[in-house]
């Protein structure tokens, strides 16, 4: 499973962050960051899907 949402956080990085933490703070966050640029959101995303 952490295979489609390492996919999920490189192609949309919010789907991915929402299949591991559903809708917290660390979503909004990915959300802020993916519209400020793509880069940031990836990163976070997968911080935060191998950090669990």
């Amino acid at each position: 499973m952490d295979i489609i949402r390492l996919i999920c956080a490189i192609f949309l990085p919010p789907l991915g962050v929402f299949l591991q933490v559903g809708l917290t703070g660390q979503f909004w966050l990915n959300i802020l960051l993916t519209l400020l640029g793509y880069v940031p959101g990836i990163v976070h995303a997968v911080w935060i899907i191998a950090r669990r």
